[in-house]
């Protein structure tokens, strides 16, 4: 089974990235995820099942240990062959 996972931390700074956001990005960028996308506002990864609960639960866990406030994501399945 295919994941995609939608994540946003809070709190938001506009001038510079705080530290929560900088851990979550370097999570999921170091996790063996393809489709890997992220910006300012939002972010999205997609990959095998395990590899993105795996990523999810270092996300929470990095994120919120870096000062994180808030953590919303939402998790879908992908149809296999989409990437």
């Amino acid at each position: 089974m295919r994941l995609r996972v939608e994540f946003t931390t809070e709190p938001f700074d506009l001038d510079e990235a705080p530290a929560h956001a900088v851990v979550a990005r370097e999570v999921i960028q170091s996790a063996d995820l393809d489709a890997v996308d992220v910006g300012p506002f939002g972010n999205t990864a997609e990959g095998h099942a395990d590899a993105v609960l795996a990523a999810v639960d270092a996300l929470l866990r990095d994120s919120l240990g870096a000062g994180a406030t808030r953590i919303s994501l939402q998790v879908n399945v992908v149809a296999e062959g989409h990437k």
